[in-house]
């Protein structure tokens, strides 16, 4: 077949289209430009939106009420100490010590330590013909954080019950520095380990207003676990924050949220852990606002009460067979919208091992307890199954502690003054 190429190149004037564009073609060159660039401008505007609406506290709203660098750890002004064991009403494995060996200041940084009770006692001792008494216990006292009664200062062993297999430690800031309102600041580094559970958290001052726990609530600013990112019930490489409360133990509400890290875990640097809290929200978060762990509206466009967002039923069982009314307990003696959470909290720093609260879920990860066995049967399963977790722990007291290199607290102004 002939070929159907041109002998030379078109000149101008053999292009008559050149000399008059079609109004289409121009019509759909300008619309796709315009289309672009509203495109970008819409896209602008919801980074921008996104940006400027998240709610935070200005400097210029708070004022500076505790900043430690922890160039020593003040324990007459600032810290104290839980010494004691039994749980925490979480059923916990460790007993919190009063020892140098547990908390300690190292670097500019506070060190909260896990050590084995069998390198003191011996391993056999912990599980049976062994025995314990914390020196300086604060159980039941002004100086206990837990509520604790005065029997959880002592344990021993029989081979059906177990001495706590792990001593820690925990220091609140209770007598000397709380907050209604504001910002916590903690920059920190978390363990690495099997079972270890290191929290930033904080609890009311006085409970005589709403009541016990969950009435008067806890604000969780940050929980993690040291098992590896491998482990299902959300490892090293996730951080945790939680409002709890509720009318009674019975019925009680968690308002839970998380942030994720698939590039490394939190155990291997420092990260700035922070709460803000007003009358109006609470925002929990890591490092940056934009990584928001938990956000709570209270008034605004989406705002609810805490009573409103438990959806409690009208009654419910109250730890017993009989039926009560569930009442809104927080709207009486001038509770506001944000309570239980419109009163003093401190602050409370501490790193416990597993527990039977459901933190660790029973049947993930190999798991050596169970929850449903009871406290005590748990606390022997774990202490039976020492060789396995300690395992994990690193040697290294850089990785196996839980260590805070700064805590900043800081309280909203009244009235603009501090």
């Amino acid at each position: 077949m002939a070929s159907s190429r041109l002998v030379e190149k078109l000149s101008a004037e053999e292009k008559p289209w050149l000399k008059k564009k079609e109004p289409r073609e121009r019509w759909a060159y300008w619309l796709t430009a315009a289309m672009a660039f509203i495109g970008l401008a819409c896209a602008a505007l919801v980074i921008y939106l996104g940006w400027t609406g998240v709610r935070q506290l200005k400097d210029s709203d708070v004022c500076l009420v505790l900043d430690d660098e922890f160039n020593s750890l003040d324990l007459t002004n600032t810290w104290t100490r839980d010494v004691e064991l039994g749980g925490f009403g979480n059923g916990e494995f460790q007993m919190t010590t009063s020892d140098s060996a547990n908390s300690f200041i190292k670097n500019g940084q506070l060190y909260i330590r896990p050590t084995l009770t069998s390198d003191d006692i011996g391993a056999d001792k912990v599980v049976n013909g062994g025995s314990v008494t914390l020196p300086g216990c604060t159980a039941n006292s002004d100086d206990s954080s837990s509520g604790s009664s005065s029997a959880n200062c002592s344990a021993s062993s029989n081979g059906q019950t177990a001495i706590p297999p792990v001593k820690s430690a925990r220091l609140h800031t209770k007598g000397h520095y709380s907050i209604q309102y504001g910002r916590v600041e903690v920059r920190a580094k978390l363990p690495r380990g099997d079972w270890l559970w290191p929290a930033i958290w904080m609890l009311p001052v006085d409970t005589t207003k709403y009541g016990p726990w969950p009435q008067s609530g806890e604000i969780d600013i940050m929980e993690a676990r040291g098992n590896a990112a491998s482990y299902a019930a959300q490892g090293v490489n996730f951080v945790r924050s939680t409002l709890n409360y509720g009318p009674f133990a019975a019925l009680q509400t968690q308002i839970i949220g998380w942030w994720q890290e698939k590039q490394f875990n939190y155990a291997e640097g420092f990260h700035t852990y922070a709460l803000e809290w007003s009358p109006s929200f609470v925002r929990t978060y890591v490092d940056s606002r934009l990584q928001a762990t938990l956000t709570v509206d209270i008034t605004g466009r989406g705002g609810h009460s805490f009573f409103d967002r438990g959806h409690y039923p009208a009654t419910a069982h109250n730890g017993s067979d009989t039926e009560v009314a569930v009442e809104n307990i927080w709207a009486k003696d001038g509770g506001t919208a944000a309570a239980p959470f419109d009163q003093q909290f401190y602050l409370i720093l501490d790193l416990a091992v597993g527990g039977t609260s459901g933190w660790f879920p029973d049947g993930v990860g190999d798991k050596p307890w169970f929850d449903t066995a009871g406290d005590e049967a748990a606390l022997l399963a774990f202490a039976q199954a020492q060789k396995v977790w300690s395992a994990t722990w690193p040697s290294n007291e850089d990785d196996v502690s839980f260590r805070i290199d700064s805590v900043k607290m800081y309280k909203l102004k009244s009235n603009g003054k501090c």
